[in-house]
């Protein structure tokens, strides 16, 4: 009898919830056709303000515009800041749009001796390299937010972890399975049934699967069930390795070894297109100075220098070179502001419980005010 009536009532609320979410979908068209319209009277307002000589820009009209639609906006039941954050976006749009545009800038010159990495470098013409994870397109011009564990421990925490980092929008979620561990008494993942584990929960709600390959004998084991590999900076050298990740087809995020220079870096990445596999994504996970209040140190100067000798994705993970959650926000900021396609970061349901790197391990509120300011952000050019 309870299934027979548990059936009717769940149709009803399938049909409820498709009607919502039809709902939702026409009102964001009209709000799409809204701001095109917006669009087009801001641009006639730019041609307007030049035709007259006056100039673009309106500082004490703006602010009291943006205040005005705050307290509408809260009159309405809309938080105030919400919908002047909105309007500030939009004018800064308008504003855009209004202004001549720049030059465009040419590609980089063939970086000087980069024979040793002919197949990574950018060169006139070679376009940047695009790589597709799940819903996620690496180097196509938005700033990723990839999150997850550090490391699997079991089904309950990889499926509490997998419900925030898809609450927050989260597109790949990272988790290790295979875990080296500078100890040999430090916990090491829970290995393939780890995996398994893993890719239930970020599969279930529609997120790809990034993590760790340490032996080239588990390649494709890994490889059947995570849609991305990586390659620690343990590993960066590690020609076997490569070669073997680099066969299964599955994209390759390659992180940068400790002590390794970007030419090293870059001549690693060599070994991965030369097996055939052109979606290689870079890593940039901080490296060993003398500096002991940071875990390594970030050179995020090296994302700079990469966009110009090479095509492929630039990532950041200041999980791994903060060592300290408090400093991961302000460093995924820096990531951003110089140009990385996006950040790897690491997120615990309950951090102070990790097995895994528990000082550096965000909280599901930290990630997702990351993924708020950054998350699908245009990177710089």
């Amino acid at each position: 009898m309870t299934s027979q009536t548990a059936t009717p009532a769940a149709g009803d609320a399938a049909l409820v919830l498709a009607a919502l979410r039809g709902n939702i979908s026409r009102i964001d068209n009209h709000l799409l056709e809204l701001l095109a319209e917006r669009s087009r009277v801001a641009a006639d307002i730019g041609l307007a303000k030049r035709l007259s000589d006056r100039p673009l820009h309106d500082a004490g009209r703006e602010r009291e515009h943006a205040r005005l639609l705050g307290e509408a906006g809260s009159r309405l039941g809309l938080p105030g800041h919400v919908v002047r954050r909105l309007y500030l976006l939009l004018a800064g749009h308008a504003f855009d749009a209004q202004l001549p545009l720049p030059e465009p800038v040419a590609d980089a010159a063939t970086p000087p001796d980069s024979d040793a990495f002919r197949l990574a470098r950018l060169e006139p013409g070679r376009p940047r390299t695009v790589v597709r994870v799940g819903e996620a397109a690496l180097g196509a011009g938005t700033f990723e937010v990839i999150g997850g564990p550090c490391a699997v421990e079991s089904a309950r925490q990889v499926q509490a972890a997998a419900d925030h980092a898809r609450a927050c929008g989260v597109r790949i979620m990272r988790g290790g399975a295979f875990k080296p561990r500078t100890s040999p008494y430090e916990f090491q993942g829970l290995g393939l049934p780890g995996l398994a584990l893993l890719a239930e929960a970020a599969h279930s709600r529609g997120m790809a699967v990034v993590t760790e390959v340490l032996d080239p004998a588990h390649a494709a084991d890994v490889a059947a069930q995570a849609d991305m590999l990586q390659i620690g900076a343990r590993n960066m050298q590690n020609v076997p390795l490569l070669r073997a990740c680099a066969r299964t087809g599955r994209p390759v995020m390659l992180k940068r070894g400790a002590g390794a220079t970007l030419r090293e870096w870059l001549c690693a990445a060599e070994y991965l297109l030369l097996e055939g596999n052109p979606d290689v994504v870079l890593c940039e996970r901080g490296i060993r100075t003398w500096e002991r209040e940071t875990r390594n140190t970030l050179d995020l100067s090296a994302v700079v220098a990469m966009r110009r000798m090479t095509h492929l994705p630039v990532m950041v993970d200041p999980s791994h070179a903060a060592g300290r959650n408090e400093l991961i926000l302000p460093l995924c900021r820096g990531a951003h502001a110089v140009g990385a396609d996006g950040v790897i970061v690491e997120m615990h349901p309950c951090p102070a419980e990790a097995l895994c790197d528990r000082r550096q391990a965000l909280s599901p509120a930290e990630l997702r005010a990351i993924a708020t300011e950054l998350h699908l952000k245009e990177v710089m050019p």
